[in-house]
């Protein structure tokens, strides 16, 4: 049984379309033990106290230093039950105590097909705006396991989509958007029946 914790910053759509995937029976074996959000004004909290799931606004802000925030949030996670964690928006990098404690099991997606435009400072609009002012003929979305390093772990799934001549950074985000909610769920589908597998070198993943 895949217990996952879902981290997020914004309105939570990845979340949402997670969510409604495992509600209507289209991901086994899985459910949501807690949502996580720095931001106390986040619309995925909002949503997950709207279906009565447990949610947390845990932000480092709010502790005197790192590490007593790392350990008030593996707690968290611990008293929750959760061993896989899905970040959906989330715009805080992870702790290397966090990913050490939960490697292999934690998740996120990326708007662009990485390898390319990836790494710091690589996120939202900005991404969007690399692949246009580059004329990439395609652009699209990213399921990845998260290690150390931005945007670098092994790659679960992808999808294209194209990128039109008169795409603006906004249009294209919209078409990626749509991308997301389909691979997302899709990704954590395969996990929760055994069909990724992660090589020795933790980069290779095989979908089955």
């Amino acid at each position: 049984m895949l217990n996952i914790a879902v981290f997020g910053s914004g309105k939570g759509s990845n979340f949402q379309a997670i969510f409604s995937a495992i509600q209507e029976g289209k991901i086994p074996n899985t459910r949501i033990c807690l949502v996580v959000s720095n931001n106390s004004n986040a619309g995925i909290l909002d949503i997950a106290r709207a279906n009565s799931l447990p949610a947390a606004h845990i932000s480092q802000k709010n502790f005197p230093g790192e590490a007593e925030f790392v350990s008030a949030l593996l707690q968290t996670l611990r008293n929750h039950g959760a061993n896989f964690l899905v970040l959906a928006g989330y715009m805080k990098r992870l702790h290397p105590q966090i990913i050490d404690a939960f490697r292999n099991h934690i998740v996120n997606i990326h708007p662009a097909l990485l390898p390319k435009y990836g790494g710091q400072g690589m996120y939202g609009v900005h991404v969007h705006q690399a692949v246009i002012a580059a004329n990439e003929p395609y652009s699209g979305a990213t399921v990845h396991l998260v290690d150390e390093e931005y945007d670098r772990g092994a790659i679960v799934l992808q999808k294209k989509v194209a990128v039109s001549p008169d795409d603006t950074p906004e249009t294209l985000a919209a078409k990626i958007l749509c991308i997301e909610h389909e691979i997302y769920p899709e990704a954590i589908r395969l996990f929760a029946e055994g069909g990724v597998h992660i090589g020795k070198n933790e980069r290779a993943v095989h979908n089955t």
